[in-house]
């Protein structure tokens, strides 16, 4: 899996619940290992919540996150992962993590 173009933004309180927004495109870069992939997401206190791609393809995802008892999100972790089923762990990236300084 590789995910391509990505952009992302911490939005005030005011727009969007003051979520952790985020776009990019999810592509199979192994078309042939019949696994599909996926964006793992999480905010500060909840769990991970997860974007499916689509296998053999290219798929484009915007989506946001928030936590409902904070006003704003100012922590938030993003990695990709390759499903490979039920026996075997997934393969995943490193988590990367994105924190909102107040600046910018």
């Amino acid at each position: 899996m590789a995910f391509e173009h990505g952009s992302y933004r911490f939005n005030p309180p005011a727009r969007n619940h003051g979520s952790f927004e985020w776009s990019g495109y999810l592509r199979d870069a192994l078309p042939d290992d019949r696994h599909n992939g996926y964006v793992q997401v999480r905010v500060e206190g909840h769990d991970a919540v997860r974007y499916y791609g689509k296998q053999r393809a290219v798929k484009f995802m915007h989506h946001s996150n928030w936590s409902g008892a904070q006003r704003y999100t100012d922590d938030a972790y993003l990695r990709v992962c390759r499903d490979t089923g039920a026996l075997r762990p997934d393969n995943c990236t490193l988590e990367q993590h994105f924190h909102y300084t107040g600046q910018g």
